[in-house]
């Protein structure tokens, strides 16, 4: 598990996406590279281990989450080629 930082709206946009991979989708759909990669990151990044002393009920839905993701094919995604899409998209996602 590695520590990433994030910006709190590309956090938050990766957050409902886990809730309601119908987003994700969407991002998908309309060619947002950078919140795909939001998305990505986040899971990659996992759920920190402090989160489950501060708020476990939120650390064991995260964890959920993350789980169901990678089971519906989040290893199939590669972060450095969305990232490249993302960086060559001209306008910006969030």
């Amino acid at each position: 598990m590695k520590t990433i930082t994030m910006g709190r709206d590309a956090e938050l946009f990766a957050r409902a996406c886990l809730a309601k991979p119908q987003l994700f989708t969407q991002a998908l759909k309309e060619k947002r590279w950078s919140d795909v990669a939001a998305v990505l990151e986040f899971v990659e990044s996992d759920v920190p281990i402090d989160l489950a002393m501060t708020d476990p009920a939120l650390y064991r839905m995260l964890r959920q989450q993350i789980t169901d993701f990678n089971l519906r094919g989040a290893n199939a995604w590669n972060l450095d080629k969305i990232r490249a899409l993302a960086a060559s998209t001209p306008f910006p996602s969030l």
